[in-house]
């Protein structure tokens, strides 16, 4: 007579590698979740910006023409030498009203300075803004801006349309993602910087919810994806050491620029120290989009290298990973101080008008913030990649040959 007896079968090492990366990115969106819970922003702590509350109406209107004349220089038509203008010649617009209580209305308006009557010829739509009569004077109509959109919503639809495309379903929800983390940034981050709250506290747990989100419904559920989200969360916190610090050691000051001193007078006393928090803000939420994209690719080309040749050590794997890193970092690296070159050409443009020294031009306060900005994100790109590696090397040998390709992963 024989006994069978069962044992419980030991956790293999997929399940333990498995469990201790989920417990990682589980304990980090914890973190996160309470991040934004302590740092919400409240109903009536905006600061007082000391505007004055005038009602206005920004109404459509439609051209149906358009004159030259002259009209009263002021500060902003000063001349190179200093001097203001008595007279400038100023374009006048005639547009009808298409909706409100005025609708019907022909008024004529003044343009914004360097508008010509090629840009604004007969059917042009535009907002106009209506100022009611009052104890102080008349109503007042003034040029407000071009209705922009029709054209805008047609390229967001087209952009959304060629990404379902080309991607599928998987463009499909990188699309929801990608509401998802601006429904974040304007409901949570962007308020919570204006009334004071921390920071750092409040970008890092917003950027956290936001690449969770956003690699798990791009990518689905697997433990490649976990471990590109753990090289994410990994950059993205060497990001923002390297901006503090940066910020710190080339004593960057929040109003080098007109718009930073300008936000810095409306935020009122706290103003500085909001805008060296916008600033860290700005360098954390840039890393962002680069870090998915290189994590993901990274931790996809290392499991792909593991099932082609399953009996590869994690030493190889990570060798013949960082193969393709190095690539990816010198491709990506231009992307990144492109993408900052682009968005500060006008203070490069404006640099060159002064002709300052190179070296002066680089050190520049308006300048140093792009240069801090630029390096602070490539040095935590270029060090994610080892990571990334590193993590997805050791997790695909953990694999049986069988599940490596798949991980989980539908392609």
């Amino acid at each position: 007579m024989s006994v069978e007896t069962t044992t419980r079968p030991r956790p293999t090492g997929t399940s333990r590698t498995g469990v201790v990366l989920v417990a990682l990115v589980v304990l980090a969106t914890l973190a996160a979740v309470l991040g934004t819970a302590l740092t919400w922003p409240g109903e009536d702590t905006r600061p007082d910006t000391g505007f004055v509350d005038v009602e206005v109406e920004r109404v459509p209107a439609q051209v149906v023409g358009s004159r030259w004349d002259t009209c009263d220089g002021t500060v902003e038509d000063m001349e190179p030498d200093g001097s203001v203008p008595t007279t400038v010649r100023c374009l006048h617009v005639s547009a009808e009203v298409t909706s409100g209580s005025a609708a019907g209305t022909t008024v004529e308006v003044i343009a914004t300075s360097g508008l010509t009557r090629a840009d604004v010829p007969p059917g042009t739509s535009v907002v106009l803004e209506h100022y009611p009569a009052d104890d102080t004077g008349d109503e007042v109509w003034a040029w407000g801006d071009f209705r922009r959109g029709v054209p805008l919503t047609a390229f967001a639809l087209a952009f959304a349309l060629v990404t379902v495309l080309v991607a599928g379903m998987r463009g499909l929800r990188a699309l929801v993602g990608l509401a998802i983390a601006f429904l974040v940034l304007a409901v949570h981050l962007v308020p919570a910087l204006v009334q004071g709250q921390p920071a750092l506290v409040a970008t890092l747990s917003a950027a956290t919810l936001v690449v969770v989100v956003v690699l798990y419904l791009a990518h689905g559920f697997s433990l490649r994806t976990t471990t590109a989200l753990l090289g994410t969360l990994g950059g993205l916190l060497l990001v923002t050491v390297l901006g503090v610090v940066g910020a710190r050691v080339a004593h960057l000051h929040p109003g080098s620029t007109e718009d930073t001193y300008q936000l810095a007078r409306l935020l009122g006393d706290d103003g500085v120290r909001i805008l060296q928090g916008v600033f860290l803000s700005g360098v954390v939420l840039a890393g962002i989009g680069v870090l998915n994209d290189v994590t993901i690719t990274q931790a996809s080309a290392v499991f792909e290298l593991r099932a082609a040749d399953p009996a590869a050590s994690w030493r190889s794997l990570f060798g013949r990973g960082m193969r393709i890193g190095r690539d990816h970092i010198a491709s990506t690296v231009y992307t990144i101080a492109f993408a900052y070159a682009g968005a500060s050409l006008p203070v490069l443009l404006l640099l060159e008008l002064y002709e300052q020294p190179l070296g002066m031009t680089l050190t520049s306060g308006a300048f140093a913030e792009q240069v801090v900005s630029t390096l602070a994100g490539s040095i935590g790109l270029v060090l994610a990649i080892p990571l990334t590696t590193a993590v997805a090397a050791v997790s695909a040998v953990r694999l049986a040959p069988g599940r490596v390709s798949g991980g989980g992963h539908r392609h």
